[in-house]
C-alpha cells in the first residue's frame, strides 16, 4: 500500500491501524534547533481524543505520544523525528458480525476490490482513528510556522444544517465544538441529541483561517499552494469537499463584484481566499470543508456480502455522532503540514 506519506521537504510518513497495537510515524525534513515537546504535541491530541462530549465515541484512549527520536533536550536535531501512540482500549469483538458485509458509506467494498483483503476491526487503515498521527506531525509542522509567526485556526461553522452566523475567533478553542460563536451551541446540542436518539448521524461543515502567510508561497503549475491545500484537507477521510475564499459563491457572483481590488494600502477584500494564481498574496488564507456524516449508524441498513448476497446490516460498536469537533484539529494539522512544506519549497527556491 502506498499513499502514506504527505508532503515533499516536509514529509510525514504514518504507520497502524485501528484496532492494532498502535499507530505513529516519522517526519523527515524538519529543520534542526526548533522547540518542541511531548508535552506540546500532547495538547493537540487532546483536541482529538475520543471520549469527549455527546457526539463522540465512548471508546476511551489517552492517545498518549512517545517520541522516539530526532528530538533532544527539547529541541529538534534535523534528523527523522519518530513517534508512537499505542492503542488502549481497542474492542475487536464488536465487528465480528460484519468481517464478511460491507458496510454502506465505509471505505469497506473499496479495500476489498483494491486488496482482495481488509481489516475489519473498525476499518483498519481506513478508520479515523489513523489521524492520530496527522495531528502530530502538524504539532511539530507548527513549530516550523512559528518561526514566520504564522498561526491556523480551524472552527465549526455549521453542524447538521444549523449555521453560525457570526465568527467570534476568541475563545474558539476552549468553546464546545470549536464553534464559531456562543450563541449557536445550544442549537447543536438539541440536534445532535435528537438525531443520536434516531440511531442517525450528521454532517458538517469547519472554517480555516491562516494568518501570518508571507506573499510567494505555491509552486504553479501543478503544485498550486491552494491545489496542495486542497489536497491535505481532502485527504481526510470524512471530508467530502473544499473551497477557497469565495468558493462556489464565485460561480455565482461577477468579475466586478469577485475580484480583489488594489490599492496603495494593499488588497480591499478577500474573495480569493489569500491565494492568487496558486501562490499566497499574503492576506489571511480562507478555507471551508465540508465534512460528511459519520457513516456508522444503528439503523438498518441494505448491503451485500463479499459474495455478492444481498443482506441487512445494524451497525454495533462505538462511533461519533459527528466528526465535528474531533475533525477539527485534523483539519488544523493537514493545513500545517502543507504550509510547513511550502515554506521549505519557496526557502530552497530563494537560496538556489
Amino acid at each position: 500500500m502506498s499513499g502514506n506519506s504527505f508532503g515533499q521537504l516536509f514529509r510525514l510518513t504514518s504507520y497502524g491501524e485501528s484496532h492494532g497495537a498502535g499507530l505513529g510515524g516519522v517526519i523527515d525534513g524538519c529543520p534542526a534547533g526548533l522547540s518542541i515537546s511531548e508535552e506540546e504535541i500532547q495538547q493537540e491530541l487532546d483536541r482529538r481524543r475520543p471520549g469527549q462530549g455527546i457526539a463522540s465515541t465512548a471508546r476511551k484512549e489517552s492517545d498518549t505520544v512517545h517520541l522516539l527520536s530526532g528530538v533532544f533536550e527539547g529541541k529538534t536535531t534535523g534528523t527523522a523525528i519518530g513517534f508512537h501512540i499505542a492503542n488502549e482500549d481497542q474492542r475487536s469483538r464488536d465487528y465480528s458480525t460484519i468481517q464478511n458485509v460491507f458496510r454502506p458509506g465505509h471505505a469497506d467494498f473499496g479495500y476489498d476490490a483494491k486488496f482482495g483483503f481488509r481489516d475489519y476491526r473498525g476499518g483498519g487503515r481506513s478508520s479515523g482513528r489513523e489521524t492520530v498521527s496527522r495531528v502530530v506531525g502538524g504539532a511539530v509542522a507548527q513549530a516550523v510556522l512559528d518561526q514566520y509567526g504564522i498561526s491556523v485556526m480551524a472552527y465549526t461553522r455549521e453542524i447538521g444544517g444549523i449555521e453560525a452566523e457570526l465568527a467570534d475567533l476568541d475563545g474558539v478553542q476552549e468553546r464546545p465544538y470549536f464553534a464559531a460563536c456562543d450563541d449557536v451551541i445550544p442549537f447543536w446540542e438539541e440536534r445532535i441529541k435528537d438525531i443520536k436518539a434516531q440511531g442517525d448521524t450528521l454532517g458538517g461543515i469547519v472554517e480555516i483561517v491562516v494568518t501570518g502567510v508571507p506573499a510567494g508561497l505555491g509552486e504553479p503549475v501543478f503544485d498550486k499552494l491552494d491545489a496542495r491545500l486542497a489536497y491535505a484537507l481532502m485527504g481526510v477521510g470524512a471530508v467530502k469537499g473544499v473551497e477557497i475564499g469565495s468558493g462556489f459563491e464565485a460561480a455565482r457572483s461577477l468579475g466586478s463584484m469577485n475580484n480583489d481590488p488594489m490599492t496603495a494600502e494593499g488588497f480591499a477584500s478577500n474573495s480569493a481566499g489569500g491565494i492568487l494564481g496558486g501562490i499566497s498574496s499574503g492576506q489571511s488564507i480562507v478555507a471551508r470543508v465540508a465534512i460528511k456524516p459519520i457513516p456508522s449508524i444503528a439503523q438498518e441498513q441494505q448491503t451485500v456480502t463479499r459474495d455478492g448476497e444481498e443482506t441487512t446490516i445494524r451497525i454495533g460498536g462505538r462511533h461519533d455522532i459527528c466528526a465535528i469537533p474531533r475533525v477539527n484539529p485534523v483539519l488544523r494539522a493537514m493545513t500545517r503540514l502543507c504550509l510547513a512544506d511550502m515554506l521549505l519549497l519557496q526557502r530552497r527556491n530563494i537560496s538556489l
